[in-house]
């Protein structure tokens, strides 16, 4: 059966081929439809869609059930496990578990001379602090080796074999000739081949065996953006017996078209990225500028297509915009013509340079409520706002907008900003942020590895979960800001803490000097000023504040204990049961949110499941949870009716009528660092392999195309302290060109705007 590709420039006109294919019911009646989707958050869009597509009463209200939809890696890894008789929860290749594997290797490989590099990296011989790199140098080559089993995996075969080879008919560079032979210690270790051994192989009985799997015999793979080898090999192993189609928004058919070999021609091998010339074959500039990524996918997934199809593309507006010449330039790749000035000043594409991120959320805050007075039709739901770092953007997004409760809709109260009423709603941000209890684990692992200051305290104590376990009030948490200040604390709980950094003699200044000045002020008379041993009673503590002083030295000295505990080395599962115990210690949370204590429960045991008797140090720890609680693309907070808020990645863009992209600055897009030098891969990278730099600037090129009425960028293009000009990141400069391009000379900037440093510039009346 064939392996079909469809591919359109926006995912509507993808999601209405995906529901004309699914009208179409298969041999089985009750099978069910495999529908992978690889951005969390699309599937609920493309629920509604098919719905829609679906709906027997043709006003969309339909219903698209008994349809699943894994990510493509699940997919694939299911298909493997199948294939090849391994449980995904119990492959010791998956997930954390080789971590674990690699760490107990990296600990006995210590001190051998062909580790030297590695030694020298985690601090070894008689090493120090860097001793802590262990846990993060081992999930750092574990995902190195997935990465080159997923992108190269004839690279691990050929080390397994024993030949150290770069996977291309290279040999490994010298500086990375440690690589090799800690796979094959890995390899040994966990005792199985690993997942690239074994592709060949599940690949050829998945041909043979279709039965193998209890996939139906029609699945698609909707909005594929890349197709790393190891998925390229098991769909065309799939599509011997089965109907697959391939769902992938494509900007420009001409291109597509020029970039298609002619028939008859051999199918390219594998080519180093730095032999591909395909952008010479290119007219439109932001196509050879940022389309990298589509071209190389395009050039990796033809040759194992057995149909192609272009799907029509939506009805346009009735009139033409700036906006709609922009993307019809990019689709018949042509170059970039003058427009008359009317069209120019439409106001669909906008470009803005503003004095730093937070002035950059005051003006989309100005243009959001703007666009919504000059279009009543226009729900939030309609806009997408999406950033390259959603956790630096969220309290200035949460400031600006407020966070109005119920009856957000409600006429606006005297002196309320109206973009109070907006509703907002931030996705893809981490556990750290979003459960509170883990949020505090967060800040004992940085107290435990540090001096413990007086302000760190505090603000544990009015975390969210701490005042409600201490009975604290923001009265009383003033109150205590008042009592530090005054018996002068300054850092360390007591001699314990000091005696890491050299003054474990001096007791003065501490927090339990403070707690000893405060009860010592309860119980002494006002108008006594006389020591007790070497503790000065504080003045400023009362009769009615007896409660209040000891539920504080009862926080510090349930403080105390957590901070002593939580020091190591000891093994990985003893570090869950003093994470646990400290948030029984420290913590509460009502009955209505015992979710969130479950949750917390749920990811430090889970954190620490596969380790064994691995011993951690307070870094290895830190560093374990940081990766496991950090910001990551997730499926909830999208289409829920808000102005959605979320981070930049591939799919995000499904096509909103307004598409706003913030915080587009010169340092962070696209995202920082260039190769890694531990990357044997980047040392020669091939066509169709990943670069998160391409990606990034596929990503403004999606967005281009993705937009319904309007898009907007929002830059850094002035030091919010000198004033100093700053200049745009290059794919937002390629943007401008082409805008210029479309004005001619008379009308360059006329999408371009740059705003003062102050909302209250006089310029902003003009």
């Amino acid at each position: 059966m064939p392996l079909h590709l469809h591919r359109a420039d926006r995912a509507d006109a993808l999601a209405d081929g995906v529901g004309a294919l699914l009208a179409v019911p298969q041999a089985d009646p009750f099978a069910a439809e495999v529908v992978a989707v690889p951005a969390k958050g699309v599937e609920r869009w493309l629920a509604q869609r098919l719905a829609g597509r679906l709906g027997v009463s043709g006003h969309g209200d339909g219903v698209a059930a008994n349809i699943a939809f894994p990510s493509p890696q699940a997919l694939v890894a299911d298909v493997l496990a199948a294939a090849g008789a391994i449980d995904p929860a119990e492959d010791p290749w998956a997930g954390e578990r080789v971590v674990w594997s690699l760490l107990r290797v990296i600990d006995g490989a210590a001190g051998q001379d062909w580790a030297a590099v590695l030694d020298r990296h985690l601090g070894l011989p008689g090493g120090g602090h860097r001793q802590g790199r262990r846990y993060a140098t081992a999930a750092r080559l574990a995902a190195l080796f997935d990465s080159y089993g997923a992108q190269r995996p004839q690279l691990l075969r050929d080390w397994a074999a024993g030949a150290d080879t770069d996977g291309a008919g290279g040999p490994v560079p010298p500086d990375l000739s440690w690589q090799p032979r800690l796979f094959r210690l890995l390899r040994e270790a966990v005792g199985t081949q690993a997942p690239a051994e074994r592709l060949g192989a599940t690949c050829a009985r998945l041909r043979a065996e279709p039965g193998l799997t209890d996939l139906p015999s029609r699945l698609s793979l909707f909005g594929v953006t890349r197709l790393p080898e190891d998925q390229r090999a098991v769909l065309a192993a799939l599509a011997a017996h089965r109907d697959v189609h391939l769902w992938a928004t494509h900007p420009s058919p001409a291109m597509w078209t020029a970039l298609t070999p002619p028939p008859g021609a051999a199918a390219p091998g594998a080519r180093a990225r730095a032999d591909d010339d395909s952008a010479a074959s290119v007219t439109h500039p932001l196509l050879a500028g940022l389309g990298r990524d589509v071209r190389e996918f395009q050039q990796r997934i033809q040759p194992v297509l057995d149909s192609d199809e272009l799907l029509p593309a939506p009805p346009g507006p009735a009139a033409p915009t700036l906006l709609a010449t922009v993307q019809a330039a990019l689709r018949g790749d042509r170059a970039p013509a003058v427009v008359d000035p009317a069209v120019l000043a439409d106001g669909t594409v906008q470009v803005h340079a503003c004095h730093g991120p937070a002035r950059q959320v005051e003006v989309l805050r100005d243009l959001l409520l703007h666009v919504f007075a000059r279009d009543p039709l226009l729900q939030p739901r309609d806009v997408v706002v999406m950033c390259p770092d959603v956790e630096a953007f969220a309290p200035l997004v949460r400031a600006a907008f407020g966070q109005r409760g119920p009856g957000a809709l409600d006429a606006p109260t005297e002196g309320e900003h109206p973009a109070h009423r907006l509703r907002v709603r931030l996705a893809d941000r981490g556990r750290a942020v979003t459960n509170p209890l883990l949020a505090v684990v967060g800040e004992l692992l940085e107290l435990a590895d540090g001096r413990v200051t007086v302000t760190q305290v505090l603000d544990l104590a009015a975390s969210e979960t701490v005042r409600r376990r201490c009975g604290f009030d923001d009265d009383a948490l003033e109150r205590l800001r008042g009592w530090a200040a005054e018996s002068g604390a300054r850092w360390g709980i007591g001699q314990r803490q000091r005696e890491a950094f050299g003054l474990g003699d001096f007791p003065q200044n501490t927090l339990n000097g403070a707690v000893d000045r405060i009860l010592l002020g309860v119980t002494a008379d006002e108008t006594a000023d006389d020591w007790l041993d070497l503790v000065l009673p504080l003045d400023d503590v009362d009769s009615n504040d007896i409660d209040l002083a000891g539920r504080f030295a009862e926080f510090v000295d349930r403080l105390a204990v957590c901070l002593r505990d939580l020091r190591g080395p000891r093994p990985a599962a003893e570090w869950t049961t003093v994470l646990l115990r400290s948030l029984d210690l420290l913590t509460d949370v009502p009955v209505t949110q015992s979710w969130v204590r479950a949750e917390a429960r749920r990811e430090i045991v889970a954190a620490t499941e596969h380790a064994g008797t691995v011993p951690l140090r307070l870094d290895d720890v830190a560093a374990l949870l940081a990766a496991r609680l950090g910001a990551r693309a997730g499926r909830a907070n999208f289409r829920t009716g808000e102005l959605t808020v979320c981070t930049l990645v591939p799919m995000r863009s499904v096509p909103h009528r307004v598409v706003v992209l913030l915080g587009l600055d010169d340092e962070v897009f696209p995202r920082a660092g260039g190769a890694d030098g531990d990357d044997l891969t980047a040392r020669t990278p091939l066509v169709g392999e990943r670069d998160p730099r391409s990606e990034d600037r596929q990503l403004l090129l999606d967005a281009v195309l993705a937009a319904g009425d309007q898009l907007i960028v929002l830059y850094t293009g002035a030091d919010p302290v000198t004033g100093a000009p700053r200049p745009p990141a290059v794919p937002v400069a390629e943007l401008l060109d082409v805008l210029a391009a479309h004005a001619g000379p008379g009308g360059r900037g006329a999408c371009h705007t740059r705003h003062p440093l102050q909302s209250f510039d006089r310029r902003n009346f003009d």
